[in-house]
């Protein structure tokens, strides 16, 4: 009787199982994606999968958080952000710029990133990971704001760039920038703040006088 042949020591066939999920959701949606479709693009037995991940799910956990770090590691590593230090009135153009070539670049990628994210909708399990990376993104832009500015930055961003994705259209540099820009002017601590100097009145404030 033949003895049985050692498992071969392959310490990257996860990642290469992760790596497939995503060309897999890239060429044919998440609705494309199993078991056994990974496994034949990974060139892996169907049990190496499963072996690595019990579930759709957990696969799609760990392609997601693999695809958000690309925007985040783009934020992360610009030299421009580096450069402007702490809080700035220059954060506008920066940003915009970096959102034209994450958006005007490869396309397919874009699109996965923002498949992946949106599948969070319908599966609970990816929610904690899209939550990290709206996370992450919020303390990299609050390094040069306020916690709350940065919150409204992402939620700007990601709607300018989910806008373009889903309608088709060219990304407009100068359109982001000029929202950014006025988001940014916002701020309470903002030069030139257009609520600067106006008096709130709260709710329990007395009204206007009707005597005549």
């Amino acid at each position: 009787m033949a003895a049985a042949r050692p498992r071969r020591h392959d310490p990257e066939r996860r990642q290469r199982i992760v790596d497939a999920a995503l060309r897999v959701v890239g060429a044919r949606g998440i609705a494309g994606l199993s078991h056994r479709t990974v496994a034949a693009e990974a060139d892996v037995p169907l049990g190496s999968t499963t072996y690595h991940f019990a579930s759709l799910d957990e696969l799609l956990v760990a392609a997601l958080r693999q695809a958000n770090e690309g925007f985040g590691r783009q934020l992360r590593e610009r030299a421009e952000l580096a450069d402007l230090g702490g809080p700035s009135t220059d954060l506008a153009p920066v940003l915009a710029r970096l959102m034209g070539e994450w958006i005007g670049g490869e396309r397919t990628g874009v699109e996965l990133e923002y498949e992946l994210y949106l599948a969070a909708l319908r599966r609970p399990a990816l929610r904690p990971v899209a939550a990290e990376w709206t996370e992450a993104v919020t303390a990299a832009l609050a390094r040069h704001t306020d916690l709350v500015t940065a919150r409204a930055l992402v939620a700007l961003m990601d709607g300018i760039c989910l806008q373009v994705l889903l309608t088709d259209t060219e990304y407009d540099e100068e359109y982001a920038r000029a929202m950014l820009t006025r988001l940014l002017a916002a701020r309470p601590d903002a030069p030139g703040d257009p609520t600067s100097g106006v008096r709130r009145v709260s709710s329990d404030s007395p009204g206007p006088s009707t005597d005549t």
